[in-house]
């Protein structure tokens, strides 16, 4: 074993610079050296607020009249603890605002570094997180050129005499809003305050397969499923070359959280009149690990000769 070391390291080698990212192999070449403690940066807290009167625990097996099950107070604590954050279920506020102050004055007292609420930020009646967000400390945004996302809201408060900063992220309250808005500014976030040196989501360019109806008044963030392998038929003169393609999921109404289902990737189309033709090259954010993708059986040859 002593032989194998001395082959890995040298003395005096760097093996690990600040900053980098404590994965599997890095685990192993910290073991290797012996740097069995080492300073990183702590795992980011993040609360998760549910709100609405309409909307009910997911264990209720029948839904009184104008109830919903709160699926997004389940997919975005899924969502943040995938990235590594520790994570305090808050419940589901009320359209009441004592109660929904009281619900904020939680995340408060656990200091926590983030909040992250769903619902009660568009312009109706009930819609009442923003304007206590604005009595309780300063909203930098209300509303976001984008869709899905539209409501997005950022604000901070203080958190006592700390001189810190509770962030609180206000996510729309359709699901896909929400699962849109939690991958564009919430997961960049949450990476950065864990360390990440490139917390951005990552960007990749794919042909379309199928054609898809452009938004003439906002920029869309439209749900994809992103595969390598062969391009299908509809990719016209590219039909056959291999490369990264994809997929929309279908109706991409903010509602609809099946639209999310098994999406990989968000397709970034312009603010524009009318169709964009299957086999289009555009942009796509990655949302998820390219490591489950579906892949076709022999779309991709192997290296000749192995």
């Amino acid at each position: 074993m002593k032989t194998v070391h001395a082959l890995c390291c040298r003395a005096g080698q760097l093996v690990l610079k600040a900053g980098e990212r404590v994965g599997v192999a890095e685990i192993g070449i910290l073991a290797t050296v012996g740097a069995a403690n080492l300073p990183v940066h702590r795992r980011p807290q993040l609360a998760v607020l549910s709100t609405g009167d309409e909307v009910v625990n997911p264990e209720t097996e029948i839904l009184g009249p104008g109830q919903i099950r709160d699926c997004n107070r389940s997919m975005l604590l899924a969502a943040a603890a995938s990235i590594g954050a520790e994570v305090l279920d808050l419940g589901i506020a009320r359209d009441v605002k004592g109660h929904l102050e009281g619900c904020v004055d939680k995340a408060l007292e656990a200091g926590v570094d983030v909040l992250v609420t769903s619902g009660g930020v568009s312009m109706g009646d009930r819609d009442l997180l923003k304007p206590l967000l604005e009595a309780k400390g300063q909203v930098h945004f209300g509303r976001v050129l984008m869709k899905p996302g539209k409501p997005l809201t950022f604000a901070t408060l203080d958190l006592s005499e700390s001189g810190r900063k509770l962030l609180v992220f206000g996510l729309p309250g359709n699901p896909v809003s929400s699962f849109v808005c939690f991958n564009l500014v919430v997961a960049p976030a949450l990476r950065k305050m864990a360390g990440w040196k490139q917390p951005q989501l990552r960007r990749i360019q794919v042909v379309t397969t199928s054609a898809i109806k452009l938004d003439p008044e906002r920029p869309e963030y439209h749900r994809v499923l992103l595969q390598y392998g062969r391009l299908p038929d509809s990719c016209g003169g590219a039909a056959g070359q291999l490369g990264w393609h994809a997929t929309s999921t279908g109706n991409q109404i903010s509602c609809r959280l099946l639209s999310a289902r098994s999406a990989n990737a968000l397709l970034e189309l312009p603010k524009q009149e009318g169709v964009l033709p299957a086999g289009s090259t555009v942009s796509a954010l990655l949302v998820d690990d390219l490591r489950f993708m579906l892949q076709e059986p022999d779309h991709v040859p192997c290296t000749p000769g192995f």
